[in-house]
């Protein structure tokens, strides 16, 4: 499966848009994590625990999308986005959702 944030795939036709895929991926950050990114935000450095749980988040996000394309018979998303945002009480979770346009193209 082809993925990019592009229109189109250079030297590829569309030869069909099959429509809309998403995904989502909720994960809560759990209370160690909270603690010892707060002393890393006081000391300096980067939060490796945050970053993983980003990129969780991110790669689920994704894979849910990529099957939705997959169901509809598409080999490529298009026009991929990327959406970050903290929900939950006091932002205590992470949210990522990918969106993007499923194609089908020619061979």
């Amino acid at each position: 499966m082809l993925v990019t944030t592009t229109h189109n795939i250079e030297g590829r036709k569309i030869k069909e848009y099959l429509g809309l895929v998403s995904g989502e991926a909720i994960m809560g950050a759990n209370i160690f994590k909270d603690f010892f990114a707060g002393i890393r935000d006081i000391v300096g450095g980067r939060s490796t625990s945050y970053e993983k749980e980003l990129r969780m988040a991110k790669d689920i996000a994704i894979k849910e999308m990529i099957e939705q394309a997959e169901g509809l018979g598409g080999n490529a998303i298009l026009c991929i986005d990327l959406d970050y945002e903290t929900v939950g009480q006091g932002g205590s979770m992470l949210m990522v959702s990918a969106n993007g346009t499923a194609v089908k193209l020619e061979d």
